[in-house]
Order: C-alpha cells, then sequence, then structure tokens
C-alpha cells in the first residue's frame, strides 16, 4: 500500500512505498556502482514482454513495436482515489495516493538511449509521450502527470534498457506549484516567453534554436551544463502541442545530449517535463530540465537548498555549441 505523508518542516508530501523496494537493485550500495550487472532477461528487450504487465498501448511499424507503454510493475501510485487528507496528530498528516505509473520504451534496442534514437524514432517516442499525457488528463482523479527519463544508475535508474515514466497524481506537486506562482509573478509576459526572448537577444548561453524550440543553458543552473529546452509556441500543457512541436522539441532534446555526452563523456542525467497541472491553463508554459548528474549534491546542498555550480552557464553554452558544431558538420 503507497501512503502520502506531509513533511511539516518543507510542506513537501513524501510517497512511502514499500512495494517499490522489491525492484531489483532498488538500493545502491557504494559497493556496488562500479560492478552493476544488468536484469537477465531485460523485461524491456523484444521477446520478453510476458516480464512486463500486458502494454497498454503500442507503436508498432513492420509488424513490430517500436514504442511499448505498459503498467508500472512496482507503481508508485495505483488507485483510482481522490486526494484526500487526513489528520492523525499534530504532526501526522497522511493523504492518499491514487492516479497512474506507466513506463515508455524508447525503442526496441537496449542500448539505443535518446541521443541514439533516429529523428523517426524521437518522433514516435514524443506522439507516445504526448498520447498518454492525453489519456491520464482524461482520468477524474489524476491533477498532475510527471513525465520523467532517468539516464543512468546515477540518475535512478534500475533497469538498463532505456526507458521513461509517467506519474500521474491526485495532487499537484509542490515544485510545480512553486513555478506555476512564479509564472503568475511576472503579469506583463509568460515567464519563459520574455527568456527566450532574452536569451536570444544575448546570445550569451543560447545551446540550440530553430523555428519551434529554443535550449538554453539557463542563467540560473545550478549544476555543471543544466539545460532548459523551451518550445516556442506559448502553450501550458504539452498534451496540446502540435505534432511539429513535440517532434522538434524531442529532436532539440536529442542534439543537446549528443553534445552533453560529446564534451564530458556518457554522463547519467535526467529529463524532467513540466506541463501545467490537468484542468488549469495560463500561467505556465511547458518544457523540459535536463539535469547531467556531473557532480554530486553534498551536504551543505542539502543542508541549505543552495546549490553550488562549479561551471558557468556561458562556459557550459560555449563547450556544448562547439559540439553541435561538430554534428552538424
Amino acid at each position: 500500500m503507497t501512503e502520502m505523508r506531509l513533511d511539516p518542516l518543507s510542506g513537501r508530501w513524501v510517497v512511502i512505498s514499500q512495494a517499490r523496494s522489491k525492484r531489483p537493485d532498488a538500493f545502491v550500495l557504494s559497493a556496488q556502482r562500479l560492478e552493476h550487472e544488468p536484469l537477465k532477461p531485460c523485461p524491456f528487450c523484444p521477446g520478453h514482454e510476458e516480464e512486463t504487465p500486458p502494454a497498454l498501448v503500442t507503436y508498432d511499424e513492420d509488424g513490430s513495436w517500436r514504442v511499448r507503454v505498459v503498467p508500472n510493475k512496482y507503481p508508485a501510485f495505483d488507485s483510482d482515489e481522490p486526494f484526500v487528507v487526513e489528520n492523525r496528530g499534530p504532526v501526522f498528516t497522511l493523504g492518499t495516493a491514487g492516479g497512474i505509473h506507466e513506463v515508455f520504451v524508447l525503442s526496441p534496442d537496449h542500448h539505443a538511449a535518446w541521443s541514439d534514437l533516429d529523428d523517426h524514432q524521437v518522433g514516435l517516442v514524443m506522439t507516445a509521450l504526448r498520447d498518454r499525457l492525453v489519456a491520464h488528463a482524461d482520468q477524474e482523479n489524476v491533477r498532475y502527470t510527471q513525465a520523467i527519463v532517468n539516464a543512468g544508475r546515477e540518475a535512478g535508474a534500475s533497469v538498463e534498457h532505456p526507458h521513461g515514466q509517467l506519474l500521474g497524481m491526485s495532487f499537484v506537486p509542490r515544485e510545480v506549484a512553486d513555478e506555476q506562482a512564479r509564472f503568475a509573478r511576472l503579469t506583463a509576459n509568460c515567464l519563459l516567453c520574455t527568456t527566450i526572448e532574452a536569451e536570444e537577444s544575448v546570445r550569451h548561453r543560447l545551446v540550440y534554436s530553430d523555428d519551434h524550440v529554443v535550449v538554453i543553458s539557463p542563467y540560473w543552473a545550478s549544476v555543471p551544463y543544466e539545460l532548459l529546452v523551451m518550445p516556442r509556441e506559448h502553450r501550458p500543457h504539452l498534451h496540446d502541442a502540435s505534432d511539429d512541436v513535440v517532434t522538434a522539441v524531442g529532436l532539440a532534446i536529442k542534439r543537446s545530449l549528443k553534445a552533453l555526452i560529446a564534451t564530458i563523456g556518457d554522463v547519467a542525467y535526467n529529463l524532467v517535463f513540466h506541463s501545467a497541472p490537468n484542468r488549469m491553463g495560463d500561467p505556465f508554459h511547458w518544457h523540459i530540465h535536463v539535469v547531467p548528474k556531473a557532480t554530486t549534491r553534498a551536504g551543505f546542498e542539502m543542508g541549505t537548498g543552495v546549490a553550488i555550480n562549479i561551471v558557468p552557464p556561458e562556459l557550459a553554452c560555449t563547450e556544448l555549441l562547439a559540439s553541435i558544431e561538430t554534428q552538424a558538420s
């Protein structure tokens, strides 16, 4: 059984999910970091589909699946309950953990990370992501869906085969609510539309741009080589974006990741997709955070909430631009 417990010090909800401790390699021990043996057989490889729950949807070509979406075998959220809060004492606040938890497999190829996918496959992945967000938005008790890709052990991936996750929740998490509040504070224009205009004007941190998308290493980057991917078209929800836009965003992520890997090596990273909560709209502008695990978050950061970034975003941009130009030549 999954529970939500409120941390009274931070005001953030904590998911207590004992079932997820049964995942293979659920715990990272220092002795395991250098000798991690992948699951055999891989549950996400073709021919081993029985290792997962039945697919919710597949995107097939030539009689074979190219993208596969399945329920998570160890869900953090798994019921149609609405969000209900119960006070069990002066500092004991419990919430229901209704929602959906799904896995989307990026490709049949066990070794094909997002940066390795061909352009057509990137479009399929983004289409699958958008389609599932539409399905989540239609479920009455799902107020927000968090889409993520954890690439690499240090980024939280417990299965080597490249995949992402969709966690539909019956509440709006604090991080997204805080972003909503910051969008609301800038009343004259959208916060990210303004960011795009300002960064294209100065061009100090502009990593990639085309007709549909802009990628920057943000002025406020908290980790080395952090990236922010922003569609030019102002829409609160990813699930309302057009085919051209979602494909362009996926390709911009691909090019940015290839540049990142060419610059600092095969680094683990997280892709975090932020869209407005369901049945809510402006002020918001959907976007993606790319967070490399090039350094470790240590005691100072955890104790103060203040990040220390050892690579200025202007320098990161210069190095990544050089890698992108090499890709193009």
